[in-house]
């Protein structure tokens, strides 16, 4: 069937507010032209309290930027959310667009950053109690070592060292600087550095004390209300009136109404709940073709036909690990090729073996989400928001297990500085509420008409991740990494390569 045309519904037009709070003040104070500069009296950003994570009264190892001609974006993955809790595509350079030029300029620009810290390395090791004992000294107050994890690109492993006491986390790591997509990205890689304000949430659901949350995760969905009143205005409008394409879209908003964005596990006034919905968001409209595809890959609307009528599509992003390796004793966790995937909503009753009747997936959603997944990795690297997501769901893994195998209780580390929302606040955004419709729309040359609303969201168990039946015991590898990391450490020293 020729495709005649095909026009794509996302109406938003939400007020453009930046994030109260937002941790980016401290790398912008020597700019005049900023946004995000410290030194307005007026700006939401303003960091004044000493024992925000957004204070500005660097103890050490800042950067600075020293060219104020260059712009960089404090809007996580591209997606704001207003003060009435409305979700908003705001455009930023995602890395797939910027030059090189642009890119050695930002780079250059950063500068201040102390040269042990700058250092690439395979791997770098954070004592998470150290170094939560080194941020409570300084009266809250964070360097951007702190801030960015001494440059931790991911979480390959979780260690705990009965000795010394420390739980530590350790990756790979190296210098950072401003990307354009609200994320520090490394020097090197580009690709966003591990941010402590997410860490802390990650550590939070998986508190001492506590049973853990079953579930972390976002979703994004239109109302039965809005459906039902979607489905009789199609039936009032009739099939030959949707030619006249101004009216059909006017009425679809109005019929349709808002869709409901829910934050699960973790409060959705946190960076971590920004992530998780700017790359749900962002992921939806790559599917219906609002978002130019990052890379060369199928999208839902390409591969649709207005023959399956007016249903509602639900895709979900999920944990993928190729394998979670454990030493014997369980003081040493690994994480294999962490990866993210894409899942339509049958597939996802498969993920949670869900007994209940089972959603067959429509072939385009298939199309889409296995594109989506096959892809993942070079869509990160384009679009920082999935990389950043994937750090996330590494966080929660590791702070699931930490809790699972009580390094809480062998440390002594009772989490009293970060796990205070008083002495160390990280919900200083608003909370996302709402977004107007997100839908999918195609009309071919024989008059069919498809009309997609698109539901669905990120869903992450991280304690179904560590169960036994995904456990792999360790050969040695692991045992090797952790013995050769023991290190005896002086006072104030929280990390180390």
């Amino acid at each position: 069937m020729q495709v005649f045309s095909k026009r794509i519904l996302t109406l938003l037009f939400a007020v453009v507010l930046l994030p109260t709070g937002a941790l980016w003040a401290q790398t912008t104070t020597n700019s005049t032209n900023s946004t995000r500069s410290t030194n307005s009296t007026n700006s939401t950003n303003s960091t004044n309290s000493t024992n925000s994570t957004n204070s500005t009264n660097n103890s050490g190892g800042g950067g600075t930027i020293t060219n104020p001609d260059i712009e960089f974006s404090p809007i996580p993955g591209g997606v704001l959310v207003d003060a009435k809790g409305v979700l908003q595509r705001y455009p930023v350079l995602d890395y797939g667009t910027v030059t090189q030029k642009q890119l050695a300029a930002a780079r250059s620009s950063y500068t201040g950053i102390a040269k042990d810290v700058a250092v690439k390395t395979p791997l770098r090791f954070v004592s998470l109690n150290r170094l939560e004992k080194a941020v409570s000294d300084a009266n809250g107050t964070l360097s951007e070592e702190m801030k960015y994890l001494a440059g931790l690109q991911d979480i390959r492993y979780v260690f705990y060292f009965a000795d010394s006491k420390d739980i530590v986390i350790a990756g790979p790591a190296e210098g950072w600087f401003p990307g354009f997509e609200g994320a520090m990205v490394g020097q090197m890689s580009l690709m966003p550095v591990c941010e402590l304000q997410d860490l802390v949430v990650a550590l939070r659901a998986f508190a001492p004390k506590t049973d853990g949350v079953d579930r972390v995760g976002c979703s994004i969905d239109p109302t039965p209300e809005g459906n039902a009143r979607l489905q009789q205005f199609q039936k009032d409008f009739g099939a030959a009136n949707r030619r006249r394409f101004g009216e059909f879209l006017d009425g679809i908003k109005q019929s349709l109404g808002n869709q409901t964005v829910r934050i699960d596990g973790i409060s959705g006034k946190t960076h971590a709940a920004q992530i998780l919905i700017a790359a749900d968001y962002r992921m939806k409209r790559i599917g219906i073709g609002a978002d130019e595809p990052p890379v060369r890959m199928e999208t839902f609307i390409k591969r649709t036909t207005p023959s399956i009528g007016n249903a509602l599509f639900r895709w979900y992003f999920v944990p993928d690990y190729e394998s979670v390796t454990v030493t014997a004793d369980g003081s040493g966790l690994e994480l294999t090729s962490s990866r993210v995937k894409l899942v339509a909503e049958g597939e996802l009753d498969a993920e949670n073996g869900s007994s209940g009747k089972k959603q067959r997936a429509d072939a385009a959603s298939l199309a889409y989400t296995r594109s989506f997944t096959r892809n993942y990795p070079q869509i990160a690297r384009r679009v920082l928001v999935f990389a950043q997501l994937r750090n996330f769901v590494d966080m929660l893994v590791a702070a699931a297990y930490i809790q699972q195998q009580d390094f809480y209780g062998k440390s002594g580390w009772q989490m009293t500085f970060f796990g205070d929302e008083k002495k160390f606040a990280l919900e200083c955004f608003t909370a996302p509420q709402e977004v107007e419709p997100v839908v999918g729309y195609k009309i071919t040359s024989s008059g069919g008409t498809l009309l997609a609303p698109i539901g669905g969201g990120v869903v992450i168990e991280p304690e179904s991740i560590l169960a036994e039946e995904n456990v792999t015991t360790d050969k040695g590898k692991v045992t090797a990494v952790k013995d050769k990391a023991a290190v005896i450490l002086p006072a104030g020293v929280w990390w180390w390569q």
